[in-house]
């Protein structure tokens, strides 16, 4: 066997699958180096992908021709639309799934995508040659040449567990830590540090007093994750509420001197939105509960993740605070929770590809570029699997914008910022909300996804009718004129006010009370035109109405988007020596030569960079 491949794939997480699967899709020979071909695409937390921003990350995974979507939508147990009471535009979808069902749905995706070979083994170096990565050599002994190495090794790296004062090795509970790789990588320039993550304990559903709880039902309507997806296949559970007393609360602070956290033990950052049990009463010492969320692992199973109570406390804490919720009286536990500290590597030094500044064809997503959570892992992971594979093939660089998808912002925030925590994709993150909704990812991401070669024909016709339906839809409703005495009974009928003077339908439509659907019962060319919609109807009509609906705040914010682009065009990497330049304050000269942006625009976002200093280089590109 010739281990020779174009593409390697350090891991085999949410990164690591959609970096395989994009390098492989686009023609690339690739390898995914995984320590164990039974936890492909593991979720090691929380059973669930989605969520505020989060879903919408997905969206565009799906868009590009990725499979958290597909993976999500046939293996989901619950499905929610969040922000409802905000409107479609802020719409976020979320989804529990089957734990196991989640594994072996990528698996059967990966072990039948041409191209790629999945290699059970663990990565203990990275080989270099002339300043450039040339493959990888195996705890197996085995060394495996390649052009580009695509790092995605999660919380692996000289991964080490808390739990009370136990310390154990592993990148998650019963599974090895990977050492050596970081040494290996940092001995050729490349800074890291150290971040901590943590999850909750795992619930036996048979010792639960669910009829001490609240029920949390999913939703049945025609929403999913994937663009191409079916309708959900399996069993849908409910999750159930409680909350945390002061009796818990008393037990907990009890257990605090012996908390990693704070005892000294753990020294990494934490991330500060995804707080542990312990982490929540010291900052909010006031609160008298908290509330917690018991979530299925799976259709069949009776292990539960209890969300909300992360923690490294002490075994006996965590059991003796729980039994104090009326509903876990008689608890039993599968594994307690713990937390992991890992290695990660500073963001900074990667270009908006996620290769490496300092490595040629070293590129690096999900955890080890500091981030938190699946969908974030995932993006990174198609953005890098995409430029690995376009450098083995001589195309242009895939760099994803601020204003085009939440993966550009979450990019362009990692190599930009940098990262002082665990970073985690926020709606108030991105500056152009209402561009980036979750229902029009396919019509910002798949016809650049299919210029590069990934998106596949089937998947860009899907998307060339819905375009076609949609536009058709907006065109009618803004050329079709209504008569005050032929609507106004049907817009009496809806609860709204009548017409005194004519309109087209499209302004109707603005209306909170009108929908396209309830509006048709009263416009027969309207009820006519949306009868002739056979598939996909429901998603079609939704994404029409948002168009119509948020017409002039998609407008006015293309406009601004539009000014901040000519800022992005204008190239600056390479034309200034910082360090000399005395009219820039000297936080801006240090952080504008540690970054070296590629824009004007990337520059403005670098912290510590002020107006003024921006004001300074345009004065200097007019010389």
């Amino acid at each position: 066997m010739k281990f020779d491949y174009d593409v390697i794939v350090i891991g085999g997480g949410h990164a690591g699958c959609e970096a395989a699967a994009a390098s492989a899709n686009m023609g690339a020979q690739t390898c995914l180096v995984t320590m164990d071909m039974n936890k492909i695409g593991q979720m090691s937390c929380n059973p669930a992908v989605g969520g505020i921003a989060k879903g919408q990350i997905v969206r565009e995974i799906d868009a590009l021709g990725g499979y958290m979507g597909i993976v999500t939508d046939r293996t989901a147990i619950q499905f929610r639309m969040l922000n409802r009471s905000k409107g479609p535009a802020m719409w976020s979808p979320r989804a529990q799934c089957d734990r196991g069902k989640f594994i072996w749905a990528w698996r059967e995706i990966l072990e039948n995508t041409p191209n790629l070979h999945i290699w059970q083994d663990q990565v203990k170096e990275l080989l270099v040659e002339h300043g450039e990565v040339t493959g990888v050599k195996t705890y197996f002994d085995v060394t495996i040449r390649a052009r580009c190495v695509i790092l995605t090794a999660g919380t692996f790296l000289n991964g080490l567990m808390h739990i009370g004062h136990t310390q154990l090795p592993g990148g998650r509970v019963a599974e090895l830590a990977s050492y050596h790789l970081t040494e290996s990588i940092a001995c050729h320039g490349i800074n890291y540090g150290r971040m901590k993550t943590g999850t909750p304990v795992r619930i036996d559903g048979r010792s639960v007093h669910f009829e001490e709880m609240e029920i949390q039902e999913g939703e049945h309507d025609y929403h999913k994750f994937s663009f191409m997806g079916r309708d959900r296949q399996l069993k849908q559970l409910p999750c159930w509420t409680c909350f945390t007393n002061p009796e818990v609360h008393e037990v907990l602070r009890s257990g605090l001197p012996d908390s990693p956290l704070y005892n000294g033990q753990i020294q990494s950052i934490g991330p500060r939105y995804c707080p542990s049990i312990e982490t929540k009463l010291v900052t909010f010492p006031e609160r008298g509960q908290h509330q917690l969320f018991l979530e299925p692992e799976g259709e069949s199973t009776q292990e539960y993740y209890l969300n909300g109570f992360s923690s490294s406390l002490p075994l006996h804490i965590q059991i003796e605070a729980l039994k104090k919720i009326p509903a876990f009286r008689d608890l039993a536990i599968y594994r307690p929770g713990y937390a992991i500290e890992y290695d990660y590597f500073d963001p900074t030094q990667l270009y908006h590809t996620l290769e490496s500044k300092i490595l040629p064809g070293l590129f690096m997503a999900g955890q080890v570029n500091g981030t938190t959570g699946y969908e974030e892992a995932g993006g990174q992971g198609i953005v890098a699997g995409i430029n690995a594979a376009l450098k083995c093939s001589g195309g242009e660089p895939f760099i994803m914008h601020r204003d085009e998808s939440y993966i550009g912002v979450l990019i362009d925030d990692l190599v930009t910022k940098g990262v002082d925590e665990p970073y985690r994709m926020f709606t108030s993150r991105a500056e152009y909300r209402i561009l980036l909704r979750q229902d029009d990812a396919d019509a910002r991401l798949t016809e650049r996804s299919y210029q590069i070669g990934l998106a596949t024909r089937e998947r860009y016709d899907h998307w060339l009718s819905k375009k076609e339906a949609v536009e058709h839809i907006v065109s009618f409703c803004k050329d079709f004129s209504l008569k005050p005495a032929l609507i106004n009974p049907g817009l009496e009928a809806l609860g709204t006010t009548p017409l005194k003077y004519g309109c087209k339908l499209f302004e109707l439509i603005n209306r909170p009370q009108i929908t396209v659907k309830n509006i048709a019962e009263h416009i027969t060319p309207l009820k006519a035109l949306l009868d002739t919609l056979t598939d996909r109807r429901d998603e079609i009509i939704e994404a029409a109405e948002v168009l119509i609906k948020y017409d002039g705040y998609i407008a006015r914010e293309r406009i601004i988007a539009d000014k901040m682009q000519r800022l992005e065009s204008i190239k600056i990497k390479g034309r200034f020596d910082y360090k000399s330049m005395n009219s820039l304050s000297t936080e801006a000269r240090q952080k504008l030569e540690k970054i070296n942006p590629e824009t004007l625009a990337q520059a403005g976002r670098i912290p510590g960079v002020s107006p003024s200093d921006i004001n300074v280089l345009l004065v200097l590109l007019g010389r």
